[in-house]
C-alpha cells in the first residue's frame, strides 16, 4: 500500500508560519541544488541551503531550527539569483531566524562580548547583528 502525501498534510502550522513570515511558498522548490552550488557559505554550513528547503517542504522544521545554517546565511542573495523557480531563499532563512529568536530568545547574548571584540567589530557589522541575531 502506497501513502501519498500531499501538501496539505506536509504543511504544519510552523511551516505555514514560515510561509507566511518569508512571503515564499516552499513547494515551488524542484530541489534542483543551484542554490547550494552558489552559496558561498555552504563549505562550513550544517546543512546545504536546498536541504533547509527540503526539511521544511518535508514539514521536519525542527530540523532547520536546530540547524547553524540560518545563522551562516550571508543574505547575499546568489541563491535567489541562481534558481529558476524564484524561490527567496533569503527570505525564508529570515523567517527562520525570526521564529528561532521569538521562540527561543536572543542567539547572541551581547553581554558576552568583550569591550576589545565590540572596539574591533565595524559599527555597520554590530548594528546588523543586533537586528540578525536579537529580538
Amino acid at each position: 500500500m502506497r501513502i501519498r502525501l500531499s501538501a496539505d498534510v506536509l504543511r504544519n502550522e510552523l511551516v505555514l508560519r514560515i510561509e507566511e513570515i518569508s512571503g515564499e511558498d516552499l513547494l515551488k522548490c524542484n530541489q534542483c541544488g543551484k542554490c547550494s552550488a552558489g552559496c558561498p557559505a555552504a563549505p562550513v554550513m550544517d546543512m546545504l541551503p536546498s536541504q533547509v528547503i527540503r526539511f521544511l517542504q518535508l514539514g521536519l522544521v525542527e530540523r532547520v531550527l536546530d540547524s547553524e545554517t540560518p545563522w551562516l546565511c550571508a543574505a547575499c542573495q546568489s541563491c535567489y539569483a541562481r534558481c529558476p523557480k524564484g524561490v527567496d531563499l533569503t527570505r525564508v532563512m529570515e523567517a527562520v531566524r525570526e521564529m528561532i529568536l521569538q521562540e527561543r530568545g536572543d542567539y547572541l547574548d551581547l553581554r558576552d562580548l568583550s569591550p576589545e571584540d565590540l572596539a574591533e567589530f565595524p559599527q555597520q557589522a554590530f548594528i546588523a547583528g543586533f537586528r540578525k541575531y536579537t529580538t
